[in-house]
């Protein structure tokens, strides 16, 4: 499933990395405020070094247009729903009148396939 998101970008936690069966693998997951009458505070996360260099020129604060792919899976009969941020633009004003100055998350073919199948529990 795809969804945009649209919110202010209000924290960006660790990098996480590790090996698995695959290879090295990277991460990253921040938080994002939706401007809704009620707004909501959503985690998601990006995959893959080239992702992880690119959230880190959005910085906290920034509003942006998030495009995510929403997948649960099953796990010792627990179930983890993953928010994974494929697009990421700014929707500040100035950077709105200047196509030059968003960046994106557009190739989710470096994603890997089922990240969820590798020896991490999660």
């Amino acid at each position: 499933m795809a969804l945009e998101l649209i919110g202010k970008i209000i924290n960006k936690l660790p990098v996480q990395s590790g090996v698995s069966a695959r290879g090295n693998w990277s991460k990253q997951e921040f938080i994002l405020e939706t401007q809704d009458s009620f707004p909501k505070k959503i985690c998601m996360n990006v995959w893959g070094v080239d992702k992880v260099d690119e959230l880190g020129r959005f910085n906290i604060g920034e509003n942006l247009k998030v495009s995510v792919n929403i997948e649960s899976r099953e796990f010792n009969n627990r179930w983890y729903t993953d928010v994974r941020a494929w697009k990421i633009e700014r929707m500040d004003a100035q950077a709105a009148s200047q196509d030059t100055a968003s960046s994106s998350l557009s190739d989710a073919s470096d994603f890997p396939a089922e990240a969820g199948e590798d020896d991490l529990p999660f």
